[in-house]
């Protein structure tokens, strides 16, 4: 069997061992994602003020439940925020 030599301190280790290096995210990231959650509040906010008139009147409580999933995309987005 073939001896392995002992690596000097000057080698560099192999790229596979060295951190990851991440890109940061686009510049439109952060506005996209915090306005998200925004819409999503104001659109229960609007819901509740106008007893149920605006943002969709045919949707009924539904409205709630398409506010909640704005917001919900937007917290999403922040398990993908980095800086």
């Amino acid at each position: 069997m073939p001896e392995s030599k002992p690596r000097k301190r000057t080698e560099r280790r192999p790229e596979a061992a060295a951190a990851p290096q991440y890109k940061p995210n686009p510049v439109w990231f952060k506005p996209v994602m915090f306005g998200l959650m925004v819409i999503g509040l104001l659109w229960i906010i609007v819901f509740y003020i106008t007893e149920a008139q605006w943002p969709i009147a045919a949707a009924g409580s539904w409205n709630i439940l398409i506010g909640f999933g704005i917001a919900i995309v937007g917290f999403l987005m922040t398990t993908r925020w980095r800086s």
